[in-house]
């Protein structure tokens, strides 16, 4: 929807616009929408599609599996870092690494940041780590911008500045590249983002809430909160590799494993506090720290008996993952209407034409519709008064999506211009 903004209205990546914001302009506070970008310059050379933001996910969300891959085997050894690579790739890494959402696009440039991190320590030609520290700040700086809590992962480089072993004037400057790289994210979100709410009338972008609620929240659900941990981010069996994985590297004294993860866990907690409802209310909350439970869980399995039981339990867990993520191999039947309709309405209406869809919370529909207006749930399009506030507001056309949001809502007051088996179309005179 961003994208299409970009490529049609205004391409001030500063200003980003959504379709759902009713009569005004669109222009909202949101993620640094540099994802966004991309498929906008993709479209201005090949013309645009909506699934060129599936691709760039794809390929930058690949590479941070490799990234991560590269990084883990440096520390923690091949077999550690094969096995990890592996689960990850079949957790909700796999789902989300192919939507048109920047959780594992950010968090696979904070993972490629840190491996250039290393090898800036690591290099002693002077070529190799300028350009490393180079990439190092660049892949920060925009893994933060992109989505501000994949920045927790960043407290690993702790574990580099209190390594004896590298020079105190390259950790220095280490510290000054990272704390320059995220001042941009910090400038967008808490400066930015609120006046571009403030000027343009429209809040779409969730902030988050002070601590102690946040606290509050999840305290007050915590079996859905540990979902999160043992359903959403890996299945079960993974997950029991995880737990397993963490008692060894707690037997064998592994100080560098257990510190990376109490670093990451600490600091992870503050972004599950600070999001409260919306942690366990969306699964895609949990993205940022299953790296460092795919890391526990590879070591989990690379430290079993035998070889053979390790290959068994590896498989069982890209078993469950992949058939975990099955429903994402094919498009809901009730909602493959939807990928229709901006021809079907084109019949009916013009694109200008202010629409209200009973599609809920979501703005989908709307995308796919190629218009622009409120999405809202059955009831509130059933409350006459409501309807007459949104017509003084320029509100023309009212869509009741009957398949993908069923419902025998009847719209006796306004003109019905299409009534067929997945729609009725209203116009309010």
């Amino acid at each position: 929807m961003v994208a299409r903004n970009f490529l049609e209205i205004d391409n001030n990546i500063l200003y980003p616009r959504i379709d759902i914001a009713g009569n005004k302009t669109g222009i909202t506070g949101m993620e640094f929408p540099i994802f966004n970008y991309l498929i906008y310059l993709c479209s201005e050379i090949f013309g645009y599609q909506h699934w060129y933001g599936r691709l760039i996910n794809l390929i930058c969300s690949s590479l941070g599996l490799w990234f991560f891959f590269g990084l883990v085997k440096r520390y923690f050894g091949d077999k550690t870092a094969l096995f990890s690579t592996i689960i990850l790739a079949v957790s909700i890494w796999f789902q989300f690494s192919r939507k048109i959402m920047p959780d594992t696009f950010s968090m696979s440039l904070i993972i490629a940041g840190l491996y250039f991190a290393s090898n800036y320590l690591e290099h002693r030609v002077k070529k190799a780590k300028h350009l490393a520290l180079l990439l190092f700040f660049a892949l920060t700086c925009i893994g933060t911008l992109s989505k501000l809590p994949s920045a927790y992962l960043l407290v690993v480089l702790t574990l580099f500045i209190f390594n004896q072993s590298y020079p105190t004037k390259e950790k220095i400057i280490l510290c000054i590249a990272a704390f320059v790289a995220v001042i941009p994210a910090m400038v967008w979100y808490f400066y930015w983002v609120p006046n571009l709410v403030e000027q343009f009338g429209f809040w779409h972008f969730f902030m988050g809430k002070d601590l102690s609620t946040g606290f509050s929240e999840i305290a007050q659900n915590l079996n859905l909160t540990l979902k999160r941990f043992y359903e959403s981010a890996l299945k079960y069996i993974a997950f029991a590799a995880f737990l397993f994985g963490l008692i060894q590297s707690i037997l064998k004294k592994n100080k560098a494993l257990l510190a990376v993860f109490s670093l990451c866990f600490v600091a992870f907690l503050l972004v599950v506090f600070k999001a409260g409802f919306t942690f366990y209310h969306h699964n895609y909350y949990i993205i940022p720290f299953v790296p460092v439970m795919a890391l526990l869980a590879g070591y989990g399995v690379s430290h079993l008996p035998k070889p053979k039981v390790s290959t068994a339990i590896l498989t069982l867990i890209v078993l469950e993952g992949v058939i975990n993520q099955a429903q994402d191999f094919s498009i809901k039947n009730n909602h493959e209407e939807l990928l229709n309709l901006e021809e079907q309405l084109d019949q009916f209406s013009t694109k200008s034409d202010l629409f209200l869809i009973n599609s809920g919370e979501y703005p989908t529909p709307m995308y796919f519709a190629h218009r622009k207006g409120w999405v809202d749930f059955n009831d509130k399009i059933a409350d006459a008064a409501y309807i007459a506030e949104l017509k003084s507001k320029g509100l023309s056309h009212i869509l009741i999506l009957k398949k993908a949001f069923g419902t025998n809502l009847e719209l006796a007051s306004y003109t019905l211009v299409e009534n067929n088996e997945t729609f009725a179309l209203y116009r309010v005179d």
